[in-house]
């Protein structure tokens, strides 16, 4: 199994498909890649030989902000925009959609699947 950048790539899949394991790398940007360095996007990861895998790494480690830079980079620009006290900034201190959802509903997925309802305040009597 080839490793790019510290990811083992699946060898079963498209070469194209299997660059996107790769955190910060997308179809797009997968295919300017192998386009660059003249690799079909149809072929398997598994069947590209060691120098086209090795001209894969190179590319990648020469041009592209990949896994733990690009982590350490968002991470650093988060911090910057918390410091700073931009309203960005606070979205992410709380935990909350940053990019003007609305939070009466639809923001399952930053808050995850917290749902709170208003019950009628009665208890129910315990059967004894």
């Amino acid at each position: 199994m080839p490793r790019i950048a510290g990811v083992p790539i699946p060898e079963q899949k498209p070469v194209l498909i299997a660059l996107t394991a790769i955190y910060g790398i997308g179809k797009s940007k997968a295919a300017a890649i192998l386009r660059d360095i003249h690799i079909e996007f149809t072929r398997r990861a598994g069947d590209l030989n060691a120098d086209e895998v090795a001209r894969i790494r190179e590319r990648i480690e020469r041009t592209e902000l990949v896994e733990g830079e690009l982590r350490r980079k968002t991470q650093a620009s988060i911090k910057l925009l918390r410091d700073l006290g931009a309203y960005r900034g606070t979205r992410h201190a709380k935990r909350l959609p940053v990019r003007g959802q609305r939070t009466k509903t639809n923001s399952r997925t930053i808050r995850g699947n917290v749902r709170k309802t208003v019950t009628s305040g009665k208890r129910k009597l315990e059967k004894t």
